[in-house]
């Protein structure tokens, strides 16, 4: 059976750190699928969904074990759409791994053959954080160092 694990976030936008989990993600599953959670009505986002969509699959257009798909529902019924029984999640420190465990039960309570898995970012990676990047790209600092990708400058 192949082995799916779902990549949620908002990824706004998606960095080098969220790479990094991702890459080393698939030397245990089959399939990943990057799921961005988005809302028109309740989320405003700093860049546009369709265009992080955009680059993130024109990242990865030689690697077909990675898919990106938009979704707003409850993280653990859309796995279970996608036949997902992982969630894979990175952690940067302790104060996500709180979060995150949290969130965890949770999901595991919504659907019990759902299983997060947590990998540790790697240190080079750590520091990075979606708001700061967004700050920074806001004031028009560069942000290349950071993303997987070349963005313009706002």
């Amino acid at each position: 059976m192949e082995k799916i694990a779902l990549f949620p976030g908002s990824f706004d936008p998606f960095t080098k750190g969220h790479e990094d989990i991702l890459l080393r993600g698939l030397n245990l599953f089959d399939k990943i699928i990057i799921a961005i959670g988005y809302n028109t009505a309740k989320h405003k986002r700093y860049f546009d969904v369709d265009s992080m969509i955009h680059y993130i699959k024109d990242t990865y257009r030689d690697k077909p074990e990675i898919s990106v798909e938009i979704y707003n529902e409850l993280t653990a019924g859309f796995a279970k759409k996608r036949n997902a029984k992982y969630l894979l999640r990175g952690l940067r420190n302790t104060t996500d791994f709180e979060y995150e465990n949290t969130i965890a039960e949770l999901n595991k309570n919504q659907n019990p053959e759902l299983e997060t898995v947590f990998l540790i970012t790697t240190p080079k990676y750590a520091h990075i954080s979606s708001s700061i990047i967004r700050e920074v790209h806001q004031y028009g600092g560069d942000v290349t160092d950071y993303l997987p990708y070349s963005i313009s400058k706002k």
